[in-house]
């Protein structure tokens, strides 16, 4: 990186913290919602969809929005944790957040996908042999939705390496607290001379989004070969 200034790393680095821990602390949430969608029927079956799925739909901006109002340190959720010591709003850990928000419906639909592919009838045999819907999950689903997991966990840490409007709204653009990849971009495009800096990172973030389509691919076939014992 030794042709990226010392604020292009520093927003490269942030921009890889934050969307390592959005992918890290969304994947077990994601895993269990898709479960959820794929496998039970209850009331408010197409309501959870519809809100899993609803930040891809609104503007990002409106997302962020709704995140300041909720934990911001006057919202409803956010003067709690504020109670607690725990302040997101205008943090890195808000802009992971943030991320992780946007990302979700990657996360779940990827592993949906591969919970809707798993034959029914193999979960079954094994809950007649006694084993607990846990154990069922452990040792029968989980390692055949493995390859979702894995392509749905990297392809929502690239978008969350390209999350703009939801974290620029919510947590604002602050140099080394809060300006990741995307925030950066925009902040050289707003200066004179700050052209080629912008365009380095554009570079940046393009092979990082190209590099996660690729491996996404190989290592959720990889994975499925492993699983079917090839």
């Amino acid at each position: 990186m030794d042709w990226l200034g010392p604020e292009e790393t520093q927003a490269l680095l942030l921009s890889l913290r934050v969307s390592l821990w959005a992918t890290l602390l969304g994947l077990p949430l994601a895993v269990f919602v898709a479960y959820a969608l794929a496998r039970w029927r209850f009331p408010g079956h197409a309501l959870l969809n519809g809100l899993v799925h609803l930040p891809l739909i609104l503007p990002p901006v409106v997302t962020g929005y709704l995140l300041l109002l909720t934990f911001g340190t006057k919202g409803p959720v956010g003067a709690v944790l504020q109670d607690w010591g725990i302040v997101l709003a205008f943090r890195w850990t808000g802009a992971a957040l943030a991320a992780g928000i946007m990302a979700f419906p990657l996360l779940v639909r990827a592993i949906r996908l591969s919970i809707e592919a798993v034959d029914p009838k193999l979960e079954q045999a094994a809950g007649t042999l006694g084993a607990s819907r846990l154990m069922v999950f452990l040792t029968v689903t989980l390692p055949l939705i493995l390859p979702g997991i894995v392509a749905g966990g990297i392809l929502g840490f690239a978008k969350a390496m390209g999350e703009f409007g939801a974290t620029i709204t919510f947590v604002s653009n602050i140099p080394g607290q809060t300006r990741t990849l995307p925030s950066a971009i925009y902040a050289f495009l707003q200066v004179p001379g700050g052209d080629a800096a912008a365009f380095r990172l554009v570079l940046v973030a393009v092979a990082v989004a190209m590099t996660a389509l690729l491996l996404s691919e190989w290592v959720g076939r990889r994975v499925a070969r492993r699983v079917a014992g090839q």
